[in-house]
């Protein structure tokens, strides 16, 4: 497993993405930053990481044939892995919040931000980035931000927790060749935030709503049981949660 570490980069995905246009790499090629200057979570949001104390890494993944309408599985197999990783570290009150979010109580602990290759009809490689908080104590405008440190009381080697984390990535994609697609969505939505909770949720207008979280699609839709028991399905950008 080849890992290339820099003090400092942009994104770690934007820097794998370029060394794939010259060189031809592994599965589970990793790079790995001390300090990630302008990383982004889902739909462009800024990823705030104090230099050193976090694990800000991307991982490649190459597939020989995942239909892209099969995408979201990758979102679930990197969300249960992360989230087992916390388990065994004894991380509290664990939670995933959809999509891939990774939440300790009401606090996000790890943001995901996958990008998928494309051939033709199918994804050829994903570069999975990863921002897990570790050692970081202070987020300044953050209020729902936690890290491991915060919530243990004791610090960690940042690459261990890598480590630990691929580790249990692999494990993950090994055990998901062998499941059905409804096997792996209950996985993921036994551990889905806010699940089967009155919740409020603002839509792409705007405007406020009550609902109930019930699951998720074959393809990732968040599915919300508003008033008269109506199902509805929302895509990444149509929805968002607010507690």
């Amino acid at each position: 497993m080849r890992i290339i570490k820099l003090n400092a980069t942009d994104s770690t995905n934007a820097y794998l993405k370029n060394v794939m246009l010259s060189e031809v790499l592994d599965d589970f090629t990793i790079v790995i930053a001390k300090a990630q200057l302008k990383g982004r979570g889902q739909m462009g949001a800024s990823w705030q990481s104090e230099s050193g104390k976090n694990l800000t890494f991307s991982v490649l993944k190459k597939f020989e044939a995942l239909p892209a309408a099969a995408q979201f599985l990758l979102n679930i197999a990197v969300s249960k892995s992360v989230y087992t990783t916390l388990k065994q570290l004894q991380i509290p009150d664990l939670s995933i919040k959809w999509p891939n979010d990774i939440l300790s109580g009401n606090a996000k602990i790890c943001g995901i931000l996958i990008e998928n290759i494309l051939l033709d009809q199918n994804i050829q490689s994903a570069i999975i980035g990863i921002g897990l908080n570790v050692n970081q104590l202070v987020f300044p405008g953050l209020s729902k931000a936690t890290s491991i440190k915060l919530v243990t009381g004791r610090t960690f080697a940042i690459e261990e927790v890598m480590q630990l984390v691929v580790k249990e990535m692999k494990t993950v994609f090994r055990e998901y060749e062998g499941k059905s697609i409804a096997q792996i969505k209950e996985d993921y939505e036994m551990h889905l935030f806010r699940k089967d909770r009155p919740s409020t949720f603002k839509d792409g207008k705007q405007s406020l709503f009550m609902g109930f979280i019930r699951g998720i699609s074959d393809n990732g839709k968040l599915q919300i049981e508003i008033e008269d028991q109506i199902m509805r399905e929302f895509d990444f950008k149509e929805v968002q949660l607010l507690y």
